[in-house]
C-alpha cells in the first residue's frame, strides 16, 4: 500500500509526516506556522511541509489533515481559528486537494486526536471513549461505537465549553460563557487562580519564582511547584481537577463512555491534577458509572494529532 502523507496544524508549529497505515512514521518535519503573516503565507508553509515528506516514488494513498477549529469537516473548511490571524472560511481541503491532486481529508486537531488515541494510543481497545485536551484552552473528541463522532456540521466534541460553574465571576469565554470548563481549568485559568491567591497575601515558592512580577506564572510554573509539594499550587491544581471531574461526570450520565483520555500540556502536571479529577467523579458520580469507566492519561504526545489525521485518511 501506498503511504499516507499527514499534516498537524498548530498556531506555532506545522507539523508533516509520511506515514504506514501500522503508525510507523518514515520521514517528518516541523516548520514554523508565523500565523502573522496570514493565510496565504500559512498555506504555503503547509505545502512545503508536505513536499518535504512526499515519497521519492510520487505515490501516496491519501492525504489526512489536522487543523484548529471550529471548521466544517465535512466541506474541510475553517470556519475561524483563534490562534491562525485571518483564518476565516478557508476551504483548506479543496487548496490541498487542488495542489497536490490525491483526496484530502480534513477535520478538527481534538476530534482527530481522540481518533489517534482510540486508535494507536490509549484507547486501543474500547468501542465508546471520551479525550479531552488541556492546554491553552480544553478541547475533546468523542468515539462512540469505535467511530469519531462529529455531528451534523462537523462542531460536535467541544467538552471544553459545556457549563460547570455557572455562577462563575471573571471573564467570558468566547464561546460566551463564563463557567465553562475551559474558563475554569485551562492553562491560563490555572495561572490566574494562582495569581490572584499570590496577590491576595498566600505564601508559595512561586512568589520567590516570579521575582516580582506576577505575570511570569504561567500554568507550567504552578504544575512544578505543586509537583514539589508547595500547598497553594496544589490547591489550584485541585481546583482545577474538582471542575474537570464535574465535566466528565456530565458527560458519563450523557455518553456513559467506557474510557475517559485525557491528554495536552496541563495533563503533563500527572497525579497533582489526575487525583483531583478522580476524587470528584468518585465523590459525586454513582460508583455504577464510574467503578468501570477508567480515567487514563493520554500516550501518544506530540504525535496525537498526527496519528489521528492517519486514521482519518485511512478510513474517510
Amino acid at each position: 500500500m501506498s503511504p499516507f502523507i499527514v499534516v498537524d496544524l498548530g498556531g506555532t508549529q506545522i507539523r508533516a509526516a509520511r506515514c504506514r497505515a501500522d503508525g510507523h512514521m518514515e520521514a517528518r518535519v516541523t516548520l514554523p506556522t508565523q500565523a502573522s503573516e496570514g493565510p496565504e503565507a500559512v498555506l504555503s508553509r503547509i505545502r512545503e511541509a508536505i513536499r518535504q515528506v512526499w515519497p521519492a516514488s510520487g505515490q501516496i494513498a491519501a492525504l489526512g489533515v489536522a487543523a484548529p477549529g471550529p471548521l466544517d469537516a465535512k466541506r474541510g473548511v475553517v470556519i475561524f481559528a483563534p490562534n491562525l490571524p485571518g483564518w476565516e472560511n478557508v476551504p483548506l481541503r479543496d487548496h490541498l486537494a487542488d495542489a497536490f491532486g490525491v483526496p484530502t481529508f480534513v477535520s478538527n486537531d481534538a476530534n482527530l486526536a481522540a481518533l489517534g488515541e482510540h486508535r494507536y494510543g490509549a484507547g486501543q481497545g474500547v468501542a465508546d471513549m471520551v479525550y479531552l485536551t488541556i492546554s491553552t484552552g480544553i478541547g475533546g473528541g468523542i468515539i462512540l461505537n469505535g467511530k469519531l463522532f462529529e455531528g451534523g456540521q462537523g462542531l460536535g466534541g467541544e467538552v471544553g465549553h459545556i457549563s460547570v460553574a455557572a455562577d462563575a465571576q471573571g471573564s467570558t469565554c468566547i464561546c460566551g460563557n463564563p463557567g465553562c470548563l475551559e474558563m475554569m481549568a485551562a492553562g491560563p485559568a490555572i495561572a490566574r487562580a494562582a495569581r490572584a491567591a499570590l496577590e491576595a497575601g498566600a505564601a508559595s515558592v512561586l512568589r520567590e519564582r516570579a521575582a516580582g512580577d506576577l505575570t511570569r506564572i504561567t500554568a507550567r510554573e504552578v504544575a512544578e511547584a505543586a509537583q514539589e509539594g508547595d500547598e497553594l499550587a496544589r490547591r489550584v491544581f485541585a481546583r482545577a481537577g474538582f471542575y474537570i471531574g464535574v465535566g466528565l461526570i456530565s458527560i458519563m450520565y450523557l455518553l456513559n463512555p467506557a474510557l475517559f483520555v485525557i491528554g495536552g500540556s496541563v495533563a503533563n502536571a500527572g497525579d497533582v491534577l489526575f487525583d483531583p479529577i478522580r476524587e470528584t467523579v468518585r465523590s459525586h458520580a454513582p460508583a455504577i458509572y464510574w467503578q468501570a469507566t477508567p480515567i487514563r492519561p493520554a500516550a501518544l504526545g506530540d504525535d496525537v494529532g498526527l496519528l489521528g489525521a492517519l486514521a482519518l485518511a485511512m478510513e474517510a
